[in-house]
């Protein structure tokens, strides 16, 4: 794909145009009021975009014809959709669009096999993602995330872990000039039944499903550090029964987690 001095698709690359702002605008003008020459021409003139594209995602052996034809599915939706009201650079709205349907089929290509319940819960979450840092300018967070899509955190994180793309364990991470450091030296002690990030959703989980007043009692003892006395006084309740709740959130996490 050097210099695009190649064919993709039966496209000659080096012969591709590239339109201006002025251009871009114009022909989208027209192509609202009905033209079909001029979403072709908008198709033609953006397809190095898709190109650029291909460059930083292109990292496995994929076809680059298939991933060139996908990408420019991306580009289509992107010039369907797109609004010259919002005053945004249409490169700007593409990218996402045509990055998105790329990753999205090599994440279905993928070597390993996820549910598709798994997935659709992961794509829901990126494009919940996307839609509130458009709004918002920030990125949401797993627990918000969690609560729109009225899932568990740990449900979340898997789907979205589960699209990245599988890595070998024999994959070099570290290399000064002396011995190679491998994936396989990092991973961690066989004696441990999950990471620790596992162990802290599941633990999170776990609270949030204890009753309000149990959650409280459980941060005011084991956080902040007060007594059951203290707490029953802000409670106004007797000191009998904070114990009581506290034992019972005790045992319901015990036997969530066990």
């Amino acid at each position: 794909m050097a210099n695009n001095k190649v064919l993709i698709s039966g496209v000659k690359t080096s012969d591709l145009k590239v339109l201006t702002s002025e251009e871009m605008t114009e022909l989208f003008k027209k192509m609202y009021k009905g033209d079909p020459f001029a979403r072709n021409d908008l198709i033609s003139g953006n397809l190095k975009l898709v190109l650029s594209i291909l460059r930083k995602v292109n990292t496995r052996n994929e076809n680059l014809d298939d991933l060139f034809q996908v990408g420019c599915v991306g580009l289509v939706k992107a010039i369907d959709n797109f609004d010259l009201s919002h005053e945004v650079k249409f490169s700007t709205y593409a990218v996402p669009m045509i990055l998105g349907e790329i990753k999205r089929y090599l994440r279905d290509n993928n070597s390993i096999r996820v549910s598709r319940s798994t997935r659709d819960l992961a794509y829901k979450a990126l494009k919940l993602k996307e839609e509130y840092f458009m709004e918002k300018g920030m990125e949401i967070s797993i627990e918000d995330l969690a609560l729109a899509l009225d899932v568990t955190i740990y449900d979340i994180v898997f789907a979205l872990e589960s699209l990245k793309d599988p890595v070998s364990m024999f994959e070099p991470i570290y290399n000064d000039g002396g011995d190679t450091i491998y994936i396989y030296d990092q991973v961690e002690d066989k004696k441990k039944t999950g990471s620790v990030m596992e162990e802290k959703l599941a633990t999170i989980d776990a609270v949030n499903n204890l009753k309000d007043k149990e959650q409280y009692i459980l941060n005011e003892r084991y956080i902040v550090g007060k007594t059951q006395m203290e707490i029953a006084q802000e409670l106004d309740i007797s000191q009998a029964q904070v114990s009581r709740l506290e034992k019972n959130a005790i045992k319901q996490l015990k036997k969530t987690l066990r």
